[in-house]
């Protein structure tokens, strides 16, 4: 299964991305997250229904400093996960 998820809310500069990268990484999911020019976060994950259960229970806990408002999810085709790798933030750097 692969889906994209936009979360909405103060999640730009309290670690938001990190958090998801790091809960991720623990279900072995594949993919990236990353920011938005309009302060939203984005990120891609493939993995089992189980997994990406459990990743979306944890989008909308978030991290400590951050407040989710809204996370909105979308199916994608399976072959968009096909050239997903272990899970990464992008433009981190």
């Amino acid at each position: 299964m692969v889906r994209h998820y936009m979360i909405r809310g103060r999640v730009q500069g309290v670690g938001f991305r990190w958090f998801v990268q790091r809960e991720a990484a623990e279900l072995e999911l594949r993919g990236w997250v990353r920011n938005t020019t309009d302060g939203q976060v984005e990120l891609v994950a493939s993995g089992s229904a189980d997994q990406l259960g459990q990743l979306k229970a944890a989008l909308h806990r978030g991290s400590r400093c951050s407040r989710v408002d809204a996370v909105v999810e979308h199916e994608l085709a399976e072959s968009e996960g096909a050239a997903l790798g272990p899970f990464e933030i992008e433009g981190a750097w």
